[in-house]
């Protein structure tokens, strides 16, 4: 599939999209709670999504069988939300949500804290929030896809961690998944060229360990840490434009971090 270049009027399309995304993982943090399953809060994104006009891109996607991808803990992403699946204090979870509007996708996840976690964790979701801006940053014409993966890569492996080679970012527009792939690692001189009208799904997926990988054998979806320790995953939609990266998934203007939103 050639990349696609999206006009002024498409990105505004798909920043549409992308503030029902945003707005749907600002309504989960008031959920996300010791005691609430993963999949009360696949229904409640399902029907917020639905009541904005909006469509969950993941539901149905390849068979995945949820609206929301719910990874607790050492899950990196992918995972499927479950009745029985409870949140624990101190857990992490990663929420990656897509959102179909009018035609235009968005693609977007966070990792929060649920209730009071370890510095540990808090130091992992931040370096890992801190490597997608990286990222976002080198988003720029002119520039090779691998510059994106190089800042993040040097910021987590600076930092001591891995990331996830055997996954990647990817572009997002007129379908949930498109060329060119994102990875989160690499070198500048790497990947085709950046181009104005690109719309790119930048997300580092980051591990306490080793950047090994495993799919859970009972559910066939959750990628989780081969050596069982901590992960954690961002994504922002990103459209590159002459004047710079415009984050879709974000209100304009704003930079927001994951710790100070929980305690406001």
């Amino acid at each position: 599939m050639a990349v696609r270049i999206y006009s002024a009027k498409e990105i505004e399309k798909i920043a549409a999209s992308g503030k029902i995304a945003y707005d749907t993982h600002m309504l989960l943090r008031e959920h996300i709670k010791p005691g609430v399953s993963t999949w009360e809060l696949d229904k409640i994104a399902t029907d917020y999504i639905r009541s904005r006009g909006g469509r969950p891109a993941f539901l149905g996607f390849h068979g995945f069988p949820a609206c929301l991808c719910t990874s607790v803990n050492d899950a990196v992403v992918h995972g499927v939300p479950k009745k029985d699946q409870i949140l624990q204090e101190g857990d992490i979870i990663g929420i990656d949500l897509g959102v179909q509007y009018e035609g235009y996708f968005s693609d977007t996840a966070w990792t929060w804290p649920v209730g009071e976690v370890s510095e540990a964790k808090k130091r992992l979701i931040t370096v890992t929030q801190e490597a997608l801006y990286r990222g976002i940053k080198a988003a720029m014409v002119g520039n090779k896809i691998g510059a994106i993966g190089e800042a993040v890569q040097k910021h987590v492996e600076s930092n001591g961690y891995s990331v996830v080679k055997t996954l990647v970012g990817h572009g997002v527009g007129k379908s949930i998944h498109e060329d060119p792939q994102v990875p989160n690692y690499g070198t500048r001189k790497q990947g085709p060229k950046i181009k104005a009208g690109m719309v790119l799904a930048i997300e580092p997926m980051v591990n306490e360990g080793t950047d090994d990988v495993i799919t859970d054998k009972e559910d066939g979806w959750t990628v989780k840490t081969a050596d069982g320790k901590m992960s954690a995953h961002f994504e922002h939609t990103v459209a590159v434009t002459a004047a710079g990266p415009r984050i879709c998934t974000l209100p304009v203007g704003a930079n927001i971090n994951v710790f100070e939103l929980m305690a406001s």
